[in-house]
């Protein structure tokens, strides 16, 4: 065979040129080891892996049919409580100071009483119908928990009531941010 007539490679092209043989200067395990479908699928494994390892607490939390252990505290007579006033008392622990609120329009709301900007004690102002924080005017709706003006930014620790034969019990307590 003369010079004219030689026979090229499949994916070469009759040049020296490094620039248009550029498929002789790989190495066909790095390819394979190094490329995006690897790096693809080794992440889709990695996360149907962490998936299936959550799973169970998955289905504990689904199965969870949420009663708790009642912790029920007697704060009050509700005839102790007139409307337009509050009352002090501890929830969950004594250590806890929470706040009754009978509201104007007969609404039974208690809060836990520390501000939720640097913990100051909160107390109802009845006039105005809110939650006061002295120390930096922080005021919070008495219906909500909701902060309505000065630097708190979150809602108070609501706590839920019932009110069982002229006796109002605390019996939950629900963090909320929102």
């Amino acid at each position: 065979m003369d010079e004219n007539n030689k026979k090229i490679g499949r994916n070469k092209k009759d040049s020296n040129d490094d620039m248009i043989n550029l498929v002789d200067n790989l190495n066909r395990q790095d390819d394979v080891k190094y490329n995006r479908r690897s790096f693809l699928k080794a992440t889709v494994g990695a996360s149907v892996t962490l998936g299936l390892a959550t799973l169970p607490f998955s289905i504990k939390a689904m199965m969870d049919d949420g009663a708790k252990d009642v912790n029920r505290v007697e704060i009050a007579k509700l005839s102790d409580v007139p409307k337009g006033e509050s009352f002090k008392f501890g929830y969950p622990t004594e250590d806890d100071m929470a706040l009754l609120v009978h509201t104007k329009n007969g609404q039974l709301k208690a809060y836990n009483s520390k501000c939720t900007h640097l913990s100051c004690p909160v107390f109802y102002e009845s006039t105005k119908d809110v939650l006061l924080c002295p120390c930096h005017k922080g005021y919070f709706n008495v219906s909500t928990g909701h902060p309505m003006a000065g630097p708190p930014q979150r809602e108070l620790p609501l706590i839920e009531l019932e009110v069982i034969d002229d006796v109002i019990y605390a019996v939950g307590r629900k963090i909320r941010h929102g």
